[in-house]
């Protein structure tokens, strides 16, 4: 049996209130608290890492995901209209420090999120629509071969774990 692997999560997942609300968005699932009990998960809010503070305006990337931002084709603003751009790339190139630091190969990241969504965005309209698409974060651990799952996949990151550690 090899050894445990390290996941990197948002903090929020683990019912810690660092939303752009103020709220948390705890995932109640067996696999989850698993982990925590096995000392796997590593927390880590991007935003916060960032220096952005809790409550905040939401923020959206607009026509665009987090490959763009990277790419500086795309911004991330927030309900004001500031461009929060730069704190986002921040905080994604944080996450990925300390997903190094302690040799995470996996995230469990907030889904919609424009720091961690992993399959759906919001659209930058701040009219509560959704699109296709990843987030900054999501963007830069992907391109340093970190595979993210969302918290709808919690299931499948728990066999892709259990196969690699038998």
């Amino acid at each position: 049996m090899t050894e445990p692997h390290r996941i990197l999560v948002s903090a929020c997942l683990l019912g810690r209130p660092v939303r752009y609300d103020g709220r948390d968005a705890a995932a109640n699932h067996p696999a989850l608290r698993r982990w925590i009990e096995e000392g796997r998960v590593v927390p880590i809010c991007p935003e916060l890492a960032a220096g952005l503070p809790t409550p905040r305006p939401p923020a959206e990337i607009a026509g665009a995901d987090g490959a763009a931002v990277l790419g500086g084709s795309a911004r991330v603003r927030d309900a004001t209209g500031a461009d929060v751009t730069a704190e986002y790339r921040d905080g994604a190139d944080r996450a990925l420090a300390l997903a190094r630091a302690e040799g995470c190969r996996f995230a469990l990241l907030k889904e919609g999120s424009p720091s961690c969504g992993s399959a759906l965005i919001y659209d930058g309209s701040f009219e509560g629509r959704t699109r296709p698409g990843f987030g900054v974060t999501t963007a830069v651990l992907r391109r340093n071969g970190i595979r993210v799952f969302s918290e709808r996949e919690i299931d499948s990151l728990d066999a892709t774990l259990r196969s690699l550690e038998r």
